[in-house]
């Protein structure tokens, strides 16, 4: 596989906004908790597709979460990693595997259904305080894997969870690192058996994820500078146009 190849269908400029879009939603992600799945789609789908977003997403995303791992690994809950781990692992395959027998069309509608989605959920969530113990969470943790494994923009449903389970501040953060790492892997397995993760895909997902590194700093140099709801605001309005293109596009 060429590895330049990847950006032979690309131009100087598409390059350049993908790589914006990503440091924008690396920053972003480390003041609202989630936001790379949720924002770098709107930008590659009108310009590869949708097929190739969710394999790009789960590459990239290992450079985010390993940086997230290495720098709050020792407040992690390691009990409840294993317990979403241990739940989610076939499910996330299952998920992974059946988003590689989507169409393009298909694909728009999953993403767009996602993003949208993932706004009133997370607010939901939040509004009623939900908590639930461990079995609780393994259940989630099951569903958590079908949706994680074909969509992008689904962290925010494991951050939920993990905060009903009783995490909160760093903990939250660590946690939810350790298990999108796995998470990552086995859908990179899963994606590079079915042959999905083609030279454009590495390409850019290399992009986007050196790019997103610097974000976690950058956060913490605009953290109080604006308030995090504005973020999240803006955040949550992007999504829900995004989506709604999304599907627009695929009927």
């Amino acid at each position: 596989m060429n590895f330049l190849s990847g950006f032979s269908d690309v131009s100087l400029l598409q390059i350049f906004l993908v790589a914006a879009v990503a440091l924008f939603a690396s920053v972003i992600g480390g003041l609202a908790g989630y936001g790379t799945g949720a924002l770098v789609p709107l930008v590659l789908v009108p310009m590869v597709g949708a097929e190739p977003v969710v394999p790009i997403i789960a590459i990239s995303s290992i450079f985010t979460n390993s940086s997230r791992f290495v720098a709050f690994v020792r407040f992690a809950d390691r009990r409840k990693a294993i317990i979403v781990i241990a739940a989610a692992l076939f499910s996330t395959a299952l998920g992974a595997y059946g988003y590689t027998r989507l169409t393009s069309a298909g694909a728009s509608l999953v993403i767009g259904s996602m993003l949208i989605l993932s706004v009133p959920l997370r607010r939901l969530l939040r509004r009623h305080s939900v908590r639930i113990g461990e079995r609780g969470l393994a259940a989630g943790a099951v569903g958590y894997g079908i949706v994680v494994g074909g969509t992008a923009g689904s962290g925010v449903i494991l951050l939920s969870l993990l905060m009903a389970a009783g995490l909160e501040g760093a903990a939250v953060v660590a946690t939810d690192a350790v298990i999108s790492l796995t998470s990552a892997a086995v859908k990179i397995s899963v994606f590079g058996l079915t042959g999905v993760i083609t030279a454009q895909v590495l390409a850019l997902a290399l992009l986007i994820g050196l790019v997103a590194i610097p974000g976690a700093f950058l956060a913490k140099a605009f953290v109080e500078r604006m308030p995090v709801h504005i973020h999240t605001a803006i955040l949550d309005a992007a999504v829900i146009t995004g989506g709604v293109v999304m599907i627009s596009s695929a009927l």
